[in-house]
């Protein structure tokens, strides 16, 4: 039923947590004692399921000792639907260890910023990217987060040609990190006069929101310029020289913010958009191969894969790295009930990570 290295991962763990609280049973005399804290709240929770584990493990083979000893027909047929039962609790009981066992992916727990970007289809992209700004915004309401909007800039016919958007709150990443990628819409514009079905696109990046403690900038690495606002924007675009561009020189990484009146603001909300991509860019050249796993587990999100499609006509959307349907597109977009397609995205990473558990 379970392999050898598997138990005695178990056993490795359960003797780390004895170690764990001889340590904290000094007090805080232990200048590592807040750590062994720390380290023995992450432990407590699997090292229960583990001894859970073993107690039904030890009923088994007591239960199998009396069925082996039992002449009475009926009651041996009882002892048998009561192994049964223990045998599907311990399955239960192995897979929720698995789900401790697997790596935990620090930015998870971050806040997340979402970068919207109209792509190909004119004003109609620009139109559909403001309708996923609004999607967010809704889903974001309804989970609870506080939403900031960091960037807007507007097209002249509706919509955004692009949007910053910064997401706070538990779990905000590690729920909307696989939006990433391309979104199409097919749909008839409001200015198609004969009725056809136009195909236009917009792209979402997903970032962990990255705080100064999280990646060290060197001045000398970071070039900020001021620049004058320009064109379509949020409501505080002047023509005032209050505009920033940030670049990140060693990667060429380029944020430009004009949303705000103070070029102070602007240039904090440039470093923080760079600091997120910086980071992001960095973490990518790290973990190459986590990034293959990532890829066949819910694809890559690069922004050249067609992640979604949102189908008008047919009130359907499909989200095709994990061939999902469904046929309430009005309330996905307007109302943000996204909860759905999420969970599914995240069963599947889950799912592909405790396979991986399983494998080793």
């Amino acid at each position: 039923m379970t392999s050898k290295s598997f138990i005695d991962d178990l056993d490795d763990l359960v003797a780390k947590k004895e170690n764990l609280e001889s340590k904290v049973a000094i007090g805080i005399k232990d200048p590592d004692f807040v750590k062994n804290m720390q380290d023995l709240a992450e432990l407590t929770p699997i090292v229960e399921k583990i001894q859970e584990y073993k107690q039904t493990k030890s009923q088994i083979t007591e239960l199998s000792q009396m069925l082996d000893q039992e002449s009475d027909k009926e009651l041996a047929n009882l002892i048998e639907d009561e192994i049964e039962e223990l045998k599907s609790k311990i399955l239960n009981i192995e897979e929720e260890i698995k789900k401790y066992l697997v790596p935990k992916d620090e930015d998870e727990a971050k806040n997340a910023i979402i970068e919207i970007r109209a792509g190909t289809g004119g004003d109609e992209a620009a139109i559909f990217a403001g309708d996923l700004m609004v999607m967010y915004q809704r889903y974001a309401e309804k989970k609870g987060w506080k939403l900031e909007i960091m960037n807007c800039q507007t097209a002249e016919k509706g919509g955004c040609k692009e949007a910053v958007l910064l997401i706070k709150g538990s779990g905000a990443f590690y729920n909307l990190q696989f939006e990433s990628g391309v979104h199409r819409v097919q749909r008839v514009p409001k200015t198609e006069a004969n009725g056809r079905v136009h195909t236009s696109a917009a792209t979402v990046a997903v970032l962990p929101e990255v705080e100064e403690i999280d990646i060290d900038f060197d001045d000398k690495d970071i070039k900020i310029e001021t620049c004058r606002a320009s064109g379509a924007g949020g409501q505080h675009v002047n023509t005032t020289d209050s505009a920033v561009r940030a670049i990140h020189i060693p990667t060429g990484i380029v944020v430009t913010q004009q949303d705000e009146r103070s070029q102070h603001q602007n240039k904090q909300k440039a470093l923080k958009i760079l600091r997120a991509r910086v980071y992001s860019h960095e973490k990518q050249k790290r973990d190459t191969a986590r990034s293959d796993d990532r890829k066949q587990q819910v694809g890559s999100g690069d922004r050249s894969e067609k992640v979604r499609t949102y189908n008008f006509p047919q009130n359907r959307i499909t989200d095709h790295r994990i061939n999902l349907t469904v046929y309430n597109l009005d309330n996905v977009m307007a109302q943000g009930t996204l909860n759905p397609i999420i969970e599914a995205l995240i069963a599947d990473y889950e799912a592909a990570k405790l396979k991986g558990v399983n494998q080793n």
